[in-house]
């Protein structure tokens, strides 16, 4: 499914495709993984952990609480939180984040 991936060391954003939660950890490159919706069918994956680890690059998407480390977004459904292809598209997702 598609996906965005998001990179704050190198200030940018590429779609990518998954298939499962075990891709979004290889993405993020940790398990300790967690969620936050951005919009109503899409969820921000991020590390946890980002703060303790001093991962470098940080960003924000609206107001969320600011993200160290890379994150992955992705559609989800349903309460079970299934997940499905990105809604947002990316033009609108680049007028949303700072990188801090």
């Amino acid at each position: 499914m598609k996906a965005y991936l998001i990179n704050p060391e190198e200030q940018s954003i590429e779609a990518i495709e998954i298939n499962s939660h075990d891709d979004i950890i290889k993405f993020i490159g940790f398990d300790t993984v967690i969620s936050d919706e951005i919009g109503s069918d899409d969820h921000l994956f991020f590390d946890e952990e980002c703060f303790l680890r001093g991962t470098v690059g940080r960003f924000q998407i609206d107001n969320l609480i600011p993200v160290s480390g890379k994150g992955v977004i992705v559609g989800t459904q349903n309460e079970d939180s299934s997940l499905s292809d990105v809604v947002t598209d990316i033009a609108n997702l680049k007028s949303r984040i700072k990188y801090l």
